[in-house]
């Protein structure tokens, strides 16, 4: 099977500028295609991680991926499924958000011997001269066709400000650069980038009269329509700093059901084939898939090494075996009272419970225990020499759990 009828097969294309276009340039290896990341936070996330998995893809493909870090762009900011206005970043901060980027990159592409690029659009957005910018690129925009984009949208109900109205200009004066400096054809992106994208072939067109293309890969929804990546706590980061593997893989170990084959097919690079069998499992067999597509994606991001590790804690914990690889939380001998820490503050203190009464809750509905012994007291005490050595495994409901040491 070609590299577009994959696409097509694994549900990855939303949208496309010109479909036998696309299809002629990725299948025999002429695309030089670009994906842009802003570097809004020092770690890559999991809403990242399709648009790495297709850089990789189409890499293995024959084609060449640039990678575009936008340390210009990062000092607008993408209104784009936004209901408010992004925090002002400071250079330096922007740097090291590039910086933290690309070492998880290089993790997904090979960047050795002219395979791929990685450029910061900062190379030519911090220069412009903005009454030269207006002349050159300013005739090509009209502002009712900008206004009437999905990416403005939300945003005009709540106030849109003139710096993120330059967004759309920003994103497509890049793609006329990349195209001129690197002979870029086709732009990547996520399907709410899609008017940003179109800007920038329009651009090229009116400008060079040169043809590039563009395609949006379908957003990574659950199976209630809301972005996957997301936790109570927050996002799922691809820095083990951040979102430790055993973390990453419970994730995936825990979504629902109905996504797990959907993300087995649009995430692993396992054959089409055996995922076809797959799609007959029910029951008991979703969670090996869910299993495999843990194993799979942490393999990816953190290596086969640390993926193993984190399967076998995640057995471990529901056999009630060795807990060594669990994440694990750390209690002062300062917390301790006469010698003892009560559950409550445990609870807290290990991040199982955001606040006390959460975990005051958790002991009296009957959702924490103890080394697998269920605790309903919420006077109950914890001695610290309990806590010495291996420590306990603390668990709250059927998937939070703490290997809790002092």
């Amino acid at each position: 099977m070609k590299i577009y009828d994959e696409l097509v097969a694994r549900g990855l294309i939303a949208q496309v500028t010109d479909e036998e276009e696309i299809r002629e340039l990725i299948n025999n290896g002429k695309a030089t295609f670009y994906i842009g990341f802003d570097p809004t936070a020092d770690s890559l996330h999991v809403g990242h991680f399709m648009a790495l998995c297709l850089m990789k893809r189409l890499q293995m493909a024959g084609n060449k991926p640039i990678a575009l870090i936008g340390g210009g762009t990062g000092y607008i900011g993408d209104p784009s499924g936004r209901s408010d206005m992004r925090s002002m970043m400071t250079p330096e901060i922007i740097q090291h958000n590039c910086d933290c980027f690309k070492k998880q990159m290089e993790r997904f592409i090979d960047f050795s011997e002219g395979k791929a690029m990685m450029v910061n659009n900062a190379d030519w957005l911090l220069d412009l001269n903005y009454v030269e910018l207006l002349r050159e690129v300013g005739p090509h925009f009209s502002v009712n066709r900008m206004l009437t984009a999905e990416c403005y949208k939300q945003r005009m109900e709540k106030g849109l400000s003139f710096l993120e109205f330059n967004y759309m200009i920003m994103q497509s004066y890049d793609f006329y650069m990349l195209y001129q400096k690197y002979g870029c054809n086709m732009q990547f992106g996520g399907d709410d980038q899609w008017s940003n994208m179109l800007g920038g072939t329009e651009l090229i067109r009116r400008k060079l009269g040169k043809n590039a293309c563009a395609m949006t890969i379908t957003l990574l929804l659950n199976s209630e329509g809301k972005k996957m990546g997301k936790t109570q706590s927050g996002a799922v980061w691809l820095d083990p700093n951040k979102t430790s593997p055993f973390d990453f893989y419970q994730y995936w170990r825990n979504v629902a059901d109905a996504d797990v084959l959907k993300c087995i097919r649009m995430l692993t690079f396992l054959p089409l084939e055996q995922i076809d069998e797959m799609d007959k499992w029910e029951g008991s067999q979703l969670n090996k898939a869910k299993e495999i597509l843990a194993y799979e994606l942490t393999a990816l991001v953190h290596g086969k090494e640390e993926a193993e590790k984190a399967q076998e804690a995640a057995r471990a914990l529901f056999s009630s075996g060795n807990a060594a690889n669990m994440p694990s939380a750390k209690i002062e001998e300062s917390d301790l009272v006469d010698g003892n820490i009560d559950l409550i503050s445990l609870l807290h203190k290990s991040g199982l419970a955001n606040t006390r009464s959460e975990a005051r809750r958790a002991i009296e509905q009957g959702g924490v225990s103890i080394d697998g012994e269920k605790v309903t007291d919420i006077k109950h005490l914890v001695p610290g020499e309990k806590l010495q050595g291996d420590g306990i495994v603390l668990k709250k409901g059927k998937k939070n759990f703490r290997k809790v040491t002092l």
